[in-house]
């Protein structure tokens, strides 16, 4: 019979994964600005945004107001390795008066409270950070701030809705006061801070936190019930910004409000709700928390008395009371081995005198409505589960579940219940559930504890990354020490002591549409090494056409000797022309050597130093092209007509200028960094000639060797400059190209992992590593579209093993270096640009820079940032950013082609 009666309150598992799927859709709409408004489950942001690392240290107070007492702790939280912590708490009862009176009786009756027990711990002179647990709903901007959306658990005190809640605690602190035998007011004297408002649901996951590292779920099961999750940023609408994650106070209790539940709520559970304080709301909470299920069963028992199914048809005084069965007769009344006696007993002094078949249905109606409870808890909580699988991208996956509250704590079957059902409805999670301990007390010092080491951490971070936030000021200083470096290295009388050296091309002309023909050109400038032949047609039908081969150069080659690395060359030019079947044509060859060269005309280039890595012994000081004919020789194999050493500069250059008659300045943002331009020949002074136009290679990335950028370079760079092949040169391209940009970051990482800031302070062997870090990880690292579930998964390949927070720390410092090296990089070229418009005597400059290199073209903000400082820094200089197509190869073939040109006009 009770069966039948109760058949609603019976939940197949597919109901719970249909109420499954119906609370993710509520977490969904809760969780989206547009939506959220009208969301039952308000999923509100708390602004907790790092779980306990075992780190935290230090003295913390916390308040706790929302339970049956308000109570005051004194929390210490020891550094020892072992993650221990130490309670001592004061308990105050909650009048009807305080609870249901006004706001300023409330709050000053909690400053009170505390000043008393600060009184007897003698904690008064000492100022602690304060945690408030405040377990009610509330909408937060910051993780000190809340705004009271509405009373729960028989609270209504007047005047505090709709006001933020924080200040009313600090504006109480600070009210002076009539102290017993005193005529005068006095002063509180409370010096305390109020870090974070927590609600005791987030408190009961940091407690749990801070002893399993897994946990990222709260769950309340008491007088009231709800759940928090750690969600990742990027979902949150109602906040700014989306790295990272947040612990999302779900207020689960709403679930159903907007009739989303009608068909499971039975006749029991409506009666009950039009008999609460709040008719039509917490209608989930209703159906689970410990507040509403004796009564929920003192309805059904007074439904089947009256229909003569129960106690003879006799109705007692006390089954007709609201509130007479409590939970804790309920709890008393399921256990197992006492159960019986302990329900008769139960009955009889509420004057029902049962029989044993009232007893034992007595005893089926309580469980079915606490299995009820459990079932519903479950499949909530399963949602919350799944939810946290899906944003991890995991098959299968761990994680612990804090659990706080009084039915889940005393009532004798609940929590094996709960796990049960939790089991079965997300076989794809291994759930641990761990007993909170004090949830709202400790847990809200253990939220204080981890916002005051994010706080510290904060600062010591912003320190270490202070030096490379370059103001606009320091921004000039550097395009004007650029300004005169170029100055100097077009001096005769300065150039030999110049840094930026300011190289003469002897490329003299731009394309002009006219060149055709077949060009071989050769590409040298990295650790690969390319071979191509570009078939060039003028006229209407003009076009580059390009085939090209790649091959290898080895470590031991590129710091072997020049004439094994010549050879090698010879031998990949070999390959290649085999490979085309055009080895017995003598074709015109483009030379892209992409080093620093000393050119006394177009094919002939002196190698001034090495760079990029390469440190190939007898060539510095000799001239290249004579080095590849030689080995040409040697080979006796195939002739070529080197026409022209270029630099990939220059070919970027030129590539562009074919396209775009108004490129004028060609840039490499890669590997390496450098710029070239056309030049007025009158201010060449060591070329004879006035007339006409000069490429000038600046070989810029040496700016600095002189020590004039001393005052921008940070100690990061300084090691990363001792570690290099070439200690104290090249030191502006250290700072700005994609070779050194990782290795920045390494020593970076380095740092603040000594300092405890970043991976629990423990430094891996491959972060040890030099060149782990390598520059195409800060471009996926710092891709908006990239999650930071993403980013750990990078850091992970590297041998990292970081937290959540690790990796927005991670993100930053690439941000940092990379948004330094554009700047950097922007005031070069607005040093440059500016030079071109005074050439010029124009008041504005139209020019195009066409630019190649792999730190620019795959780095997802270095060309945006690049371009707003050139404009920031260049006013009146309209600069167009063209990127260039293979200038190193395609460019090659284009100087080689002009050359032609040129050479067959001044034949003619």
């Amino acid at each position: 019979q009770v069966d039948r009666y109760l058949y609603h309150m019976r939940l197949s598992d597919d109901v719970l994964l249909d109420v499954m799927a119906r609370f993710q859709a509520e977490m969904v709409k809760g969780l989206g600005r547009d939506t959220n408004p009208t969301a039952t489950v308000k999923m509100l942001p708390s602004f907790v945004r790092s779980l306990p690392d075992g780190s935290e240290k230090g003295d913390f107070l916390a308040v706790d107001l929302g339970g049956s007492q308000f109570r005051a702790h004194q929390v210490k939280v020891f550094d020892d390795g072992k993650q221990s912590s130490q309670l001592e708490s004061k308990f105050y009862p909650t009048p009807k008066e305080v609870i249901q009176g006004n706001g300023a009786e409330l709050f000053d009756y909690v400053a009170d409270c505390l000043l008393d027990f600060m009184e007897a711990k003698n904690l008064k002179h000492k100022k602690l950070p304060l945690g408030f647990t405040f377990s009610f709903p509330c909408k937060q901007t910051k993780l000190e701030e809340g705004v009271l959306l509405a009373w729960t658990k028989h609270f209504k005190v007047r005047g505090v809705q709709d006001t933020d809640v924080v200040s009313s605690l600090r504006k109480a602190l600070q009210k002076p006061f009539f102290p017993v035998n005193h005529s005068s007011l006095c002063s509180k004297d409370i010096d305390v801070d109020v870090l974070a408002l927590v609600n005791d649901t987030v408190g009961t996951m940091m407690t749990c936190g801070y002893d399993d590292q897994r946990c990222e779920v709260g769950l309340i099961i008491g007088t009231g019930t709800n759940a928090c999750y750690m969600e990742e940023m990027r979902h949150i609408d109602l906040v700014e910004g989306d790295e990272g994650r947040m612990c999302i106070n779900t207020e689960w209790g709403a679930f159903g409000d907007d009739g989303a539940l009608d068909d499971l709520r039975t006749e029991f559970d409506r009666e009950l709700d039009l008999g609460s304080l709040n008719p039509g709301k917490q209608l989930f909470e209703k159906m689970i928390s410990s507040l509403y299920l004796g009564e929920l069963v003192r309805l059904i028992l007074l439904k089947m008395t009256k229909e003569g199914l129960l106690f003879n048809g006799k109705v007692s005084t006390a089954l007709l009371t609201k509130g007479k069965i409590e939970m804790k007769h309920v709890s008393a009344m399921e256990k197992y081995k006492e159960g019986l006696s302990n329900t008769k007993e139960i009955l009889t002094e509420l004057n029902l005198f049962p029989s044993e078949e009232d007893c034992v249905a007595v005893q089926h109606v309580c469980t079915v409505v606490s299995f009820r409870s459990a079932n519903l808890c479950a499949a909530a909580l399963a949602a919350i589960l799944t939810r946290l699988r899906e944003n991890k991208k995991l098959l299968r996956m761990r994680t612990t579940v804090g659990i706080d509250g009084g039915l889940y704590k005393t009532h004798p079957q609940y929590a094996k219940r709960l796990h049960k059902v939790v089991r079965r409805l997300v076989p794809t999670c291994d759930v641990r559930f761990v007993l909170s301990v004090s949830g709202s007390g400790r847990g809200a010092a253990m939220v204080t504890a981890v916002a005051h080491r994010l706080a510290a951490q904060r600062q010591r971070i912003d320190a270490t990354l202070a030096p490379f936030l370059l103001p606009l000021g320091i921004l000039r200083e550097v395009k004007d020490k650029m300004r005169a470096e170029l100055e100097y290295g077009l001096k005769r009388e300065t150039q030999a002591n110049a840094t930026v050296k300011m190289l003469p091309t002897y490329v003299c002309g731009t394309p002009d549409g006219t060149e055709k023909g077949k060009f071989l050109a050769l590409d040298l400038g990295g650790t690969n090494f390319r071979v191509l032949l570009v078939k060039i047609k003028s006229g209407r039908r003009r076009s580059v056409q390009m085939y090209n081969k790649i091959f290898a150069i080895p470590l031991e080659i590129m710091q072997g000797t020049g004439e094994e690395l010549f050879d090698h060359i010879v031998q990949c030019i070999a390959d290649f022309l085999e490979y085309m079947g055009i080895k017995g044509a003598r074709l015109p060859l483009g030379f892209t050597f992409s080093f620093p060269c000393r050119q006394a005309s177009i094919d002939k280039g002196t190698l001034v130093g090495w760079t990029k890595g390469f440190k190939a012994t007898d060539c510095e000081g000799e001239d290249v092209v004579d080095m590849l004919r030689e080995a040409i020789k040697r080979r006796n194999e195939f002739d070529l007509d080197i026409v022209a050493v270029v630099n990939d500069t220059v070919g970027t250059m030129m590539t562009c200028g074919y396209e775009d008659p108004n490129c004028e300045i060609g840039l490499i943002a890669g590997t390496g960094s450098n710029v070239c331009y056309m030049e007025d020949m009158k201010n060449i002074e060591i070329v004879e000639g006035n007339e006409g136009k000069m490429c000038i290679n600046t070989e810029w990335g040496a700016f600095g060797d002189n020590g004039c950028i001393d005052n921008i370079r940070t100690k990061y760079d300084k090691e990363v400059d001792e570690g290099s092949l070439n200690p104290g040169k090249q030191r502006y391209e250290k700072m700005t190209s994609g070779m050194y940009l990782g290795e920045i970051v390494r020593q970076i990482l380095i740092d603040l992992t000594k300092q405890g800031l970043l991976f629990r302070g423990h430094i891996s062997e491959s972060l040890r590593k030099r060149g782990i870090f390598e520059t195409k990880f800060l471009s996926q690292i710092e891709s908006d579209r990239l999650a930071l579930l993403q980013v750990r998964r990078i850091l992970q390949q590297l041998g990292l093993d970081s937290t959540c927070d690790d990796s927005i720390v991670v993100k930053e410092v690439c941000g940092v270096v990379s948004r330094r090296a554009a700047r950097l990089c922007g005031a070069g070229l607005a040093a440059i640009v500016e030079k071109k418009r005074e050439n010029q005597g124009v008041e504005r400059l139209q020019i195009t820079v066409g630019v190649d290199g792999t730190l620019y073209k795959l780095h997802p903000h270095f060309s945006r940032v690049l371009q707003e400082t050139v404009k920031e820094l260049a006013p009146q200089c309209d600069v167009t950013f063209m990127l260039s197509e293979d200038g190193s190869g395609k460019g090659a073939a284009l100087i080689t082609a002009v050359a032609k040109r040129l050479h067959n006009v001044g034949q003619k």
